[in-house]
C-alpha cells in the first residue's frame, strides 16, 4: 500500500501549523518550506477544512491553524480524509466487477482486511503532536523562527524524504 502525495502533504501541512501554533500559517510559506505548489496545498486544504482538522482565517492577515489541538489529530484522521480508496485487492472494491468465484469466502480477503485494520490501528496511535515533538529542530527546518514571530526568511526546502 502506498499513500498519495495528497496525504503526505496534508500531514506536512498540519505539522507546519502545529509547529507554528501561536500564529496563523500561510499557504505560500508552507509551500516554500516544502518546495511544493501553492495550488496543490489549496486543493488539500479543502478536505482538511471540511473535516475540521484545519480552520481558515480570511483576510489580509489570514491563514490557517489547526482545527483542534495537535494531540487530538491522529494520522488516521488525516488518511481517512485524504485517501480515496483502501482497496488492497480487486475483491475489496465495491463495484461488483470481480470475477473471482471465492469472493464471499476467500481467506485472502480476510487476511488483507486484518492487515488493513492493523495499519489503521497504528495510524490511530500517532498524532500530529507526536510527529512535531520528535523533531526538536522542526521550526528551524521549516523556516519558522524560534522566537514565535512566524515564518522567517529564507526558508530551507525540506525534501520529501526528510519526513
Amino acid at each position: 500500500m502506498r499513500l498519495t502525495k495528497q496525504t503526505n502533504y496534508a500531514v506536512r501541512m498540519l505539522m507546519y501549523a502545529a509547529a507554528n501554533k501561536d500564529h496563523l500559517s500561510r499557504i505560500p510559506e508552507i509551500a516554500r518550506s516544502y518546495g511544493v505548489s501553492e495550488l496543490f496545498l489549496f486543493k488539500i486544504l479543502q478536505p482538511l477544512t471540511k473535516a475540521g482538522l484545519v480552520e481558515t482565517v480570511r483576510g489580509r492577515n489570514g491563514g490557517i491553524r489547526l482545527g483542534r489541538p495537535a494531540d487530538k489529530i491522529t494520522l488516521f484522521d488525516v488518511v481517512k480524509v485524504t485517501e480515496d480508496s483502501f482497496a488492497m485487492a480487486e475483491c475489496f472494491e465495491d463495484d461488483g466487477d470481480s470475477d473471482c468465484p471465492l469472493i464471499d469466502s476467500c481467506g485472502l480477503n480476510s487476511a488483507l482486511r486484518k492487515a488493513l485494520n492493523a495499519f489503521f490501528d497504528v495510524l490511530a496511535g500517532y498524532t500530529i503532536d507526536d510527529l512535531v515533538k520528535t523533531r526538536p529542530q522542526i521550526n528551524f527546518l521549516l523556516g519558522i523562527d524560534e522566537f514565535g514571530k512566524g515564518p522567517s526568511a529564507p526558508r530551507p526546502v525540506v525534501p520529501l524524504s526528510a519526513s
